[in-house]
């Protein structure tokens, strides 16, 4: 059984997923020594952080080519802890931009390798999945879906269902959430949801603010915004005009269950959001660069996590050049000022919750992790 296991999460839903890992691993094995790169929430469970997530707020092509220092640096540190303090087994969780060059380093030192909450493989050329089956011992899937492109190329994989499902739940009810943000709980609320990186939040909040202020000029509405928990509220204070809005931090499953309509960046958010049946339009935008070089890469018709579970599109996207505030106030008093629309897009949303599988991701991925050995 694994004594030592090394995890690297490098962003906000990396570290809530993993932080069920953390947390059942310790469970079932209390002497575990675990450590790596994760945030608060694994850092609670009893992880040792080597390096916090709050550090790698990048992405895209042409922001990690800024960041390829500090990223080669961090490189190094983690190869040198591998080398030395030998973890029974790796454990890398979705950032497969960083995940899959380091998988590749580990295994030099003959490590168990196990990736959960696989790179969206779907969405690739198959050439990527074959070059990952030298490096990867055991994928833990969290879409049933999932399961056949792996084994297709010979990879042992394992569908654990979703770990959202453990911790989708919002603790205040409508007219507490009203009364505790002061909202007067008889107006339509809108919410933005734009990310948890800052690179995110400068190119997509804009649109969704200005957008929401034109859908007030309009309809009696009441405007929040959901803060994850990488991001400071005097963020948001210091650098937009967010006069007459309330601003809700890490209470962003309350957020997603009160609200009546939300604007959310393309990511889990979009699934977390469907799974409380809110309506919503899916906003990304990225550098043209990165859209460019994404797009040669990609095979997909949606973006959206969600439209991609349900297997059509069910929520509409705006990308790269419809992320304006213009269009997307026009599109958003279309739905919201259409009953019908909005009740058959809730009847969709309800779907995608059944095909994620049942709960328990994390105790049967901390399972399969301490089973594997050499």
């Amino acid at each position: 059984m694994a004594k030592r296991v090394m995890i690297i999460a490098g962003e906000a839903s990396g570290d809530l997923h993993g932080s069920g890992v953390v947390r059942e691993l310790k469970r079932l094995s209390p002497d575990i020594d675990v450590y790596g790169v994760g945030g608060d929430k694994m850092k609670r469970e009893g992880m040792e952080n080597i390096y916090h997530i709050n550090e790698l707020g990048f992405m895209g092509f042409t922001e990690v080519i800024k960041h390829l220092p500090f990223i080669k640096a961090m490189e190094h540190t983690l190869e040198q802890i591998v080398k030395f303090k030998r973890p029974d087994v790796l454990v890398l969780i979705d950032y497969p931009g960083f995940n899959l060059r380091f998988a590749r380093i580990a295994k030099r030192y003959g490590v168990k390798i196990v990736y959960y909450i696989s790179p969206q493989i779907w969405a690739w050329h198959k050439s990527r999945v074959k070059k990952m089956r030298p490096f990867v011992d055991k994928m833990l899937v969290i879409f049933p879906f999932e399961v056949d492109y792996y084994r297709a190329e010979g990879i042992d994989v394992e569908f654990v269902g979703h770990p959202l499902l453990e911790n989708l739940e919002s603790t205040l009810d409508r007219k507490n959430f009203c009364r505790r943000f002061g909202l007067s709980g008889e107006k339509q609320i809108i919410a933005l949801l734009p990310g948890s990186r800052k690179q995110e939040i400068e190119r997509i909040f804009p649109a969704m603010l200005g957008a929401a202020g034109k859908i007030a000029a309009q309809k009696e509405i009441e405007i929040i915004i959901g803060i994850a928990p990488t991001i400071d509220e005097k963020y948001f204070r210091t650098l937009y005009n967010i006069k007459g809005i309330h601003l809700i931090s890490n209470l962003t499953y309350d957020v997603m269950d009160n609200a009546d309509f939300a604007f959310v960046t393309s990511g889990t958010a979009t699934l977390e959001t469907a799974c409380f049946g809110t309506p919503m339009f899916v906003v990304y935008k990225t550098s043209l660069l990165t859209y460019l070089i994404g797009r040669m890469l990609v095979n997909l018709k949606n973006i959206g996590l969600v439209n991609i579970v349900a297997g059509k599109t069910i929520v509409p996207e705006f990308i790269q050049k419809k992320v304006n505030a213009k269009e997307l106030a026009k599109s958003a008093l279309e739905l919201l000022n259409n009953e019908k629309r909005m009740n058959d897009m809730k009847a969709e949303l309800a779907k995608v919750k059944g095909l994620l599988g049942s709960s328990g991701a994390s105790s049967k991925a901390a399972e399969c992790i301490l089973k594997m050995s050499f």
